[in-house]
């Protein structure tokens, strides 16, 4: 089953900063439990190979991560701003 690693602290204040601690919870259960879940909008950044992906937090925010098949994880390496085109 599908796990998620502890959060570093830079990720923490970020969510902090921006108060976002609730909105990230609830969609880490949604990741958790279903990676593909539409209200997610999982993208597979550039470059590709690279294996980075992010998921929405919301309109705003977003949180990138990598799947750790090693553990059957998801890390979270950051939280950042995501500008609609």
């Amino acid at each position: 089953m599908l796990s998620i690693l502890p959060l570093n602290e830079k990720v923490l204040k970020k969510l902090q900063k921006h108060t976002l601690e609730e909105k990230f919870d609830k969609q880490v259960k949604l990741i958790l439990d279903n990676p593909r879940h539409p209200s997610l909008n999982v993208e597979l950044l550039e470059p590709k190979q690279y294996g980075v992906y992010s998921f929405r937090i919301n309109k705003k925010f977003r949180a990138l991560f990598i799947f750790r098949t090693d553990v059957l994880a998801i890390e979270v390496l950051n939280i950042t701003l995501h500008y609609h085109r």
